[in-house]
C-alpha cells in the first residue's frame, strides 16, 4: 500500500507564485494598460534666430592679370634672344633681335629716293617761278603755265610719297627690336636663334602680368538660381556694395595670406558646362600664385538674417522627409517636419518647420518615438560638425550590482 505524504515544498512554491503575480501586476499598472516605463532622458537645445555668415566655395583656376603674346611685326632671321626665360621683364625691354641689315638697306634706299624727289620738286618750283612773269607779259601761253604748275604739284606729291616710304623703312628697322609690351614674367622662347620668322604669324613667347592675379571660377546655374531666390525671399542678405570678399586655399591645403574680391560675373551660361564664369582679383606681390594653378575659392560677406541652426545629429530621416523631435508642453516628443537649408559650421540651417524658442531634442533621439514622454536632463552640448557625442557612440554600461550581505 502506497501512502502519499504532502510535500513541504508546495506551500513555498505557492507563496513564490503569488509574489511574482503581485510584481507583474504592479509593473503593468492599471488592469489591461500598457507597461509604465519611466520617461527617457534627453538633452535639448532651445532654438534662437541669429545672423549666420554665408560662405560659398568653388573650384577655381588662377590666370594672369594680363597675358600678352609676343610676335614680331616684320619678317626676318631671328638673331638673338635677349631675356632670361621665366624671368621678369619690363615694358619696352628688348626680348628678341631680328637681322636689321635688310631694313637698313631699305631705309638708305628710301633716303636716297627722298633726295631725288626733293631735287625734282625744287626744279619744278624754279620753272614755275620763271614762267609766271613771262606769262604776265603775254610771252607764253596758258598751257605752258598750267603744265609748269602741274609739274610742281606732282613733284611735291612725289616728295610726300617717298618721305612716307622712308618713315616706313625706319619703323620696320625699329621693329627688328622685339620689345615686351607689358611688365611681367616671360615664358620660354617658342623659336630659337637662326629661325626665319614670318612676321606676326609666328609666336615668339608670352608675357604674363602676375600682380595682381585673377582667379576664375564657375557658378552652376542651379546654385545661381538658388542664391537669387534666397536673396529675393530675404533668406540671404548681400553686402551693401554688392562685392563679395574672397579667400583662397592652395593645392597643398594652406590658405593664401592675402584676400581678394569678386569683380566680375558673366551673365552668359556656358552651354557645355552649365556654369557662368565669375572672377576675383588677388594681390600677388611675391609671385606666390602662378597662372594656371587649381585652387579653392571661398566667398564671404553675405549673411543669413534671423536663421535657425541646429546640430546635424538632431535631424532624422523619415518616410516623408527630414524631421526633428520637439519637446511640447506636455513633456512629450513631438515629431516636426523641417526643411533643411545650407550646411554651416555648427549645423544645418532650418528654412521652415521651427520657430525661435522651441526645444529640439538633440541627444537621446534613438530612445524615443512619437508621443513618448521625455525627461530633459541637461542642455545639449555644442555641435560637433556632424559627429555624434561620445555618450551616443559608446554602449551603455550595465548598472552596478548591489553588494550582497553575507
Amino acid at each position: 500500500m502506497i501512502v502519499h505524504r504532502p510535500s513541504r515544498l508546495r506551500p513555498a512554491l505557492r507563496r513564490a507564485a503569488a509574489a511574482a503575480s503581485l510584481l507583474l501586476i504592479a509593473a503593468c499598472g492599471p488592469a489591461g494598460g500598457p507597461p509604465a516605463f519611466p520617461p527617457a532622458p534627453v538633452s535639448v537645445i532651445t532654438t534662437e534666430a541669429r545672423d549666420v555668415p554665408l560662405t560659398l566655395e568653388y573650384t577655381a583656376q588662377t590666370a594672369g592679370y594680363r597675358e600678352v603674346e609676343v610676335r614680331a611685326r616684320v619678317s626676318g632671321i631671328l638673331l638673338k634672344r635677349n631675356y632670361r626665360e621665366g624671368g621678369t621683364v619690363r615694358q619696352g625691354e628688348s626680348l628678341f633681335s631680328i637681322d636689321p641689315a635688310p631694313f637698313q638697306l631699305a631705309q638708305a634706299r628710301a633716303q636716297a629716293d627722298l633726295g631725288v624727289a626733293e631735287a625734282q620738286l625744287q626744279q619744278a618750283q624754279r620753272e614755275l617761278a620763271r614762267l609766271k612773269p613771262v606769262y604776265e607779259a603775254k610771252a607764253v601761253s596758258q598751257k605752258e603755265l598750267d603744265d609748269a604748275t602741274s609739274s610742281e604739284r606732282i613733284a611735291a606729291a612725289q616728295v610726300e610719297s617717298v618721305r612716307a616710304r622712308l618713315n616706313e623703312a625706319k619703323l620696320n628697322l625699329e621693329w627688328t627690336r622685339v620689345e615686351s609690351p607689358i611688365t611681367g614674367v616671360a615664358s620660354r622662347a617658342a623659336v630659337s636663334e637662326g629661325t626665319l620668322v614670318s612676321g606676326p604669324g609666328v609666336l615668339l613667347t608670352t608675357v604674363t602680368q602676375t600682380d595682381p592675379m585673377y582667379v576664375i571660377f564657375g557658378v552652376s546655374d542651379r546654385d545661381h538660381l538658388a542664391l537669387r531666390r534666397d536673396v529675393e525671399t530675404g533668406r540671404v542678405k548681400l553686402p551693401a556694395d554688392g562685392k563679395l570678399k574672397a579667400t583662397l586655399k592652395l593645392g597643398d591645403g594652406q590658405v593664401y595670406a592675402r584676400g581678394g574680391a569678386v569683380n566680375f560675373s558673366d551673365v552668359r551660361v556656358n552651354t557645355q558646362t552649365g556654369t557662368s564664369e565669375s572672377r576675383a582679383e588677388f594681390p600677388n606681390p611675391a609671385n606666390q600664385l602662378r597662372a594656371g594653378e587649381f585652387v579653392r575659392i571661398a566667398l564671404s560677406g553675405a549673411t543669413r538674417p534671423a536663421a535657425i541652426v541646429i546640430p546635424q545629429r538632431a535631424v532624422l530621416e523619415g518616410p516623408t522627409g527630414k524631421f526633428v523631435y520637439v519637446v511640447n508642453a506636455e513633456s512629450k516628443a513631438e515629431p516636426r517636419p523641417v526643411e533643411v537649408g545650407a550646411w554651416v559650421t555648427d549645423g544645418w540651417v532650418i528654412n521652415s518647420g521651427l520657430k525661435p524658442g522651441e526645444r529640439v531634442i538633440v541627444d537621446g533621439v534613438l530612445k524615443i518615438g512619437p508621443g513618448a514622454p521625455v525627461n530633459v536632463t541637461e542642455p545639449a552640448a555644442a555641435a560637433t560638425n556632424g559627429k555624434k557625442p561620445a555618450d551616443d557612440q559608446s554602449k551603455e554600461k550595465p548598472a552596478a550590482k548591489p553588494a550582497v550581505k553575507s
